[in-house]
């Protein structure tokens, strides 16, 4: 199973900021200064944001698309 099937299979196709900071073991409060940041990681974070309303979400796919992909960068650079 994919990271991006499991993430789907529990969180469903939106994240909540509290689900991602679970998922990426921050806090909630620590998630959402990371993410004012300019750096590569939180653009690529941001870029999957949707807004509804006055509540933000994070797009599951691409999400676990991010996820994998900082996965083959460890797993590659660990050989």
């Amino acid at each position: 199973m994919t990271i991006e099937e499991t993430l789907l299979k529990v969180f469903g196709p939106l994240l909540s900021i509290s689900q991602l900071a679970n998922i990426l073991d921050r806090s909630p409060e620590g998630l959402r200064i990371s993410l004012r940041n300019s750096s590569e990681w939180a653009t690529r974070i941001n870029k999957t944001r949707l807004k509804i309303g006055r509540r933000v979400y994070f797009r599951t796919s691409e999400i676990a698309q991010i996820l994998s992909e900082d996965n083959e960068i460890d797993t590659r650079g660990s050989v």
